[in-house]
């Protein structure tokens, strides 16, 4: 029954832990988010920059005394685990401060005290606690990489119908061009053979 419960407890902490957001964050502009965490506590953060200009982004971590932790300058996809050193908030900003006309769609992972229920689970001398732990960290790296699979593929998806677009307009184009040539030609050979009588 105990051992039950503490599987019960390790996956619900466990879904709990992983949040995935996406957001565009304009020219100019720097977007910031923040976590409370203890001394001890493991937070884990992860980035992808997904755009058809992909030019990186600029991020950087800060404990909450404003000391910079980690910091980044146009890096396309990264990851960064920081473990507290003091209690308070965390805060961690994308900027996209270095572009003047383009936003940036950038998708990132917090995964945070996953490592606290890791130790607490693995201190226990329990064979199966134990093997329910291995197993959630394996779920938590599955979903991290299925994330960033699915984000991947949507990029991908944007560029194969951006340019199925662009080819088929090029396709239409060219096709319109070929008529009026076609049509000229016509024209032009008809008068060039036409017999004008004289009267």
């Amino acid at each position: 029954m105990n051992q039950a419960f503490v599987a019960v407890i390790a996956f619900v902490l466990f879904i709990q832990a992983v949040v995935a957001l996406t957001t565009e964050i304009a020219p100019g502009t720097t977007d910031c988010y923040f976590e409370e965490l203890e001394v001890g506590e493991k937070i884990t953060l992860s980035y992808q920059v997904g755009d058809e200009h992909d030019f990186g982004i600029n991020f950087w971590l800060t404990d909450p005394s404003g000391d910079t932790i980690k910091s980044t300058v146009k890096v396309p996809t990264d990851m960064h685990a920081v473990t507290a050193n003091i209690e308070g908030r965390y805060t961690f900003c994308f900027s996209n401060e270095f572009s003047t006309s383009h936003s940036q769609l950038v998708t990132f992972n917090v995964h945070e005290n996953f490592q606290k229920i890791h130790d607490t689970i693995t201190e226990s001398t329990n064979p199966l606690e134990k093997e329910i732990a291995e197993l959630a960290e394996s779920i938590f790296n599955v979903k991290a990489q299925q994330e960033y699979i699915v984000f991947r593929e949507r990029q991908h998806r944007d560029t194969a119908e951006s340019t199925n677009s662009r080819v088929k307009w090029w396709s239409i184009a060219q096709l319109g061009l070929l008529i009026s040539v076609c049509f000229w030609q016509v024209y032009y050979l008809k008068r060039f053979f036409e017999v004008r009588r004289v009267v």
